[in-house]
């Protein structure tokens, strides 16, 4: 079983970060597979996922992966600063930059120099900020505070974020260019709850830490509370499953876990991240902009040409092949939608097509 853990796992006990993560679900396996492919390359990525589901784990397989493994791996939450620190801490200041500037100091982005910089919470980052943050991403160089000389830097970006970025740009949040800048590799982190394959080996790794931690015998999850943990909806995800764990451990005084040992929140899982499935009622243009979105992660040939051939010969079954119809519907005129039907070989002879065209047109569906 493959397991990524964060450095020193045990001095993390009060954080909110995942501190393992396994691919035994199919669906982390696909990731895993996808992870393989990606990390090879200095295309800066954006993973997506709710709090608590390894985002920073996978930001460091990817780093372990490439090319950048034998430089530094830096990991920034951009939401644990103030907007006045938060750019001094990206970039850099020199000696009197400010009030307390007593001494020059390097950014994460120089601290990064030659590897990867993880941006957790990108989604945080002042609209300020954003856009010279847009600024080093072009120029690949730094400008320290209080300085004019640019820095040369050679940085993979990692970011990570816990809302839908798509959203956020909508609503001016979050510049729509850094966010394409950002999102060369689109990296979606399924909730815990949604690769039930993963809880049960993860419970028992964890299980396995506490136990040696506490110096306790062998321990193992009866069938009872196998069930229980397979039920369960994870608000949490991966910290809430290992909280739990430790808790069972401590107050445990047999060597299986009981259903009973198990103390499970009852919050409800948080609103819907753009790496949750889609089981929830969405917009036809919300159902459509996530289509494309997979057919933009292909990066297949011709691809605005092959959409455009999918909506004409969607729009001519569904006016029941009828051109007339056609061209209302998409708001086009009817030489071109009789150029492009024939073209893609949904219409014969061109006299044909202007029989059919003079047909009563028949009524739309409802």
């Amino acid at each position: 079983m493959t397991v990524f853990t964060l450095p020193n796992p045990r001095a993390l006990t009060t954080t909110i970060r995942a501190t393992a993560q396994v691919f035994v679900d199919p669906s982390s396996a696909a990731l895993l597979a996808k992870l393989q492919l990606v990390a090879p390359s200095d295309a800066n990525v954006l993973v997506i996922g709710e709090t608590g589901t390894g985002k920073e784990l996978i930001a460091r397989h990817i780093h372990a992966l490439s090319g950048r493994r034998g430089g530094p791996f830096v990991a920034v939450n951009c939401g644990a600063f103030s907007e006045s620190l938060v750019e001094s801490e990206l970039f850099g200041h020199e000696k009197g930059a400010f009030t307390g500037a007593f001494a020059a100091k390097a950014g994460w982005f120089e601290e990064a120099d030659g590897g990867t910089l993880f941006l957790d919470e990108i989604g945080d980052l002042p609209l300020g900020l954003q856009v010279k943050l847009l600024r080093v991403l072009q120029e690949h160089e730094v400008v320290r505070l209080g300085s004019r000389r640019p820095i040369p830097i050679d940085v993979r970006i990692v970011a990570a974020t816990n809302v839908r970025l798509e959203d956020a740009v909508a609503a001016g949040h979050f510049r729509e260019d850094l966010f394409y800048r950002l999102r060369v590799v689109h990296i979606a982190l399924p909730a815990l709850r949604h690769r039930p394959g993963d809880i049960i080996p993860l419970a028992n790794y964890f299980i396995g830490e506490y136990r040696r931690r506490l110096g306790y015998d062998e321990t193992t999850l009866s069938a009872e509370a196998e069930h229980k943990l397979l039920q369960h909806s994870w608000p949490g995800n991966i910290r809430e499953l290992e909280n739990a764990i430790h808790h069972a451990l401590i107050i445990c005084r047999r060597s299986a876990i009981g259903r009973d040992d198990l103390q499970l929140s009852s919050l409800q899982p948080a609103r819907r991240t753009a790496a949750e499935p889609h089981d929830e009622a969405e917009t036809p243009m919300q159902a459509l902009d996530r289509a494309l979105t997979a057919l933009f992660e292909e990066n297949g040939d011709r691809l605005y040409e092959r959409i455009e051939d999918a909506v004409m010969r969607s729009a001519f079954g569904y006016c029941h092949r009828n051109q007339v119809q056609t061209a209302k519907l998409l708001g086009v005129s009817r030489n071109i939608v009789r150029a492009r039907l024939a073209r893609i070989g949904e219409i014969g002879a061109a006299n044909e097509g202007f029989a059919r065209q003079e047909d009563a047109p028949p009524r739309l569906p409802a």
